[in-house]
């Protein structure tokens, strides 16, 4: 008996899954636990197994495709099986499809799918040593061309290994570029000239251009900015790295120091839930972290109970996985506070929006070299800026006022940190 292979929930926000790679081709047979396929949601790449053992009789979606909540994705079942029912419901269903997922459609789909009687894409229909189609357009996965572009590869020079020649991610990752040209003399310097193109809406850019909209447009913003003397910080630091493996950042001590202010100012901790605020009694900070795609804001939990070295240790861990788009969606939920830092790139001051359902989000600026007047006389200063973004529902202005300044006298008497 066939067996229908829909797209799954792979997290809890997900309305639609892009299939960023098949790991099958048809005619292959499949044992259940099997990894056929890899899907790209608004949170990450999962990975989604098969459930049943069989042969792939059909895959109906390609490489780019987006697919909505179980939407059909392939079809397993015996060899030589007839599944002429299940596909004559697919192609009934088609038009209403394609409108629900009409922005991430790719244009490889509407190049095969004019090729196909049955208006079924079918990975082993052309060669696979050919990753360029009739119309010379290289056939690539839309991860594979994003992967491309960051790393300056040439598609042309890279094999395709995906059904019908198309080229994925791993060929990008196996891709050793061979000698190239001498550099052309200095005495003739080339310009490389910008043409405009369209950028297809990820998953994830799609996600928080919903969310991150709903709370500015509905969550009713303010702002408060303080300036924070980061000399005793700075001193501690120091000490530590030299006495630790385990190297702290700014930004860990900034966490800490934050986490601590949360158990004194519970109602920065809260979050907004129509006719109820609730007060959350534990601490789970979130802190962005910058990838290409966009914006990934990994949990440390109970982040008041933990000292500089485990949450510096857990920062990393999660850091790197989150610019792999390896994050569990457990690993990004549950959060009662958020921060963003941009200190790094050499932001003085920014403002960010409130992370839902947060009460708060802190944006963290640059530490900067200023003259500061000490006991009447100007002398060298070490400054950083810190802006609190409230949902005024929840947070007033004063209580806002109290929460930063107990973070900025915790960053300025880091010992107190310790008790």
């Amino acid at each position: 008996m066939a067996i229908k292979i829909e797209m799954p929930k792979l997290s809890d926000t997900m309305e639609e899954g892009v299939i960023a790679s098949w790991n099958v081709s048809e005619g292959d047979k499949v044992q259940a636990g099997d990894i056929i396929a890899e899907v790209e949601t608004d949170k990450a790449t999962m990975e989604v197994e098969a459930f049943d053992e069989g042969t792939v009789l059909k895959i109906l979606v390609g490489e780019g495709d987006a697919v909505p909540l179980g939407g059909l994705m392939a079809v397993l079942g015996e060899e030589g099986e007839d599944i002429s029912d299940i596909l004559d419901g697919a192609g009934s269903d088609s038009s209403s499809s394609k409108e629900e997922v009409k922005e991430t459609a790719s244009e490889e789909k509407k190049e095969t799918t004019s090729e196909s009687s049955s208006g079924l894409t079918s990975p082993k229909s052309e060669p696979a040593t050919d990753s360029t189609s009739d119309n010379g357009r290289i056939k690539a996965s839309p991860l594979a061309r994003n992967m491309a572009e960051d790393r300056g590869i040439d598609l042309g020079r890279v094999d395709g290994s995906g059904p019908g020649g198309r080229i994925i991610k791993a060929d990008i990752e196996n891709f050793k570029e061979s000698a190239q040209p001498a550099a052309a003399s200095a005495s003739a310097p080339s310009f490389k000239s910008l043409e405009s193109r369209e950028v297809k809406v990820s998953q994830m850019r799609k996600t928080i251009a919903r969310r991150l909209s709903e709370s500015k447009f509905s969550n009713p913003h303010f702002y408060e900015t303080i300036d924070i003397d980061m000399k005793a910080a700075m001193a501690a630091r120091s000490s530590m790295n030299e006495a630790n493996e385990v190297k702290i950042s700014f930004n860990d001590i900034v966490v800490k120091a934050c986490s601590i202010a949360l158990t004194r100012h519970q109602a920065v901790n809260s979050s907004w839930h129509g006719d109820v605020i609730k007060e959350h009694g534990d601490v789970h900070v979130a802190v962005a972290v910058a990838i290409d795609e966009g914006l990934m804001t990994p949990v440390i939990r109970h982040t008041d109970q933990k000292g500089l070295a485990q949450i510096s240790s857990e920062t990393k861990e999660l850091a790197g996985l989150a610019r792999e788009r390896k994050l569990q969606p457990e690993q990004m939920e549950g959060s009662t506070f958020t921060i963003s830092n941009l200190g790094m790139f050499g932001i003085e001051e920014f403002t960010a929006i409130i992370n839902p359902p947060n009460a708060c989000i802190l944006a963290v600026g640059a530490i900067r070299d200023v003259p500061v007047v000490e006991n009447g006389e100007v002398v060298p200063g070490k400054r950083m800026k810190v802006t609190l973004s409230s949902d005024h529902r929840i947070v007033d202005g004063a209580k806002a006022a109290e929460f930063l300044n107990t973070v900025k006298n915790l960053l300025e008497n880091p010992l107190s940190m310790l008790l």
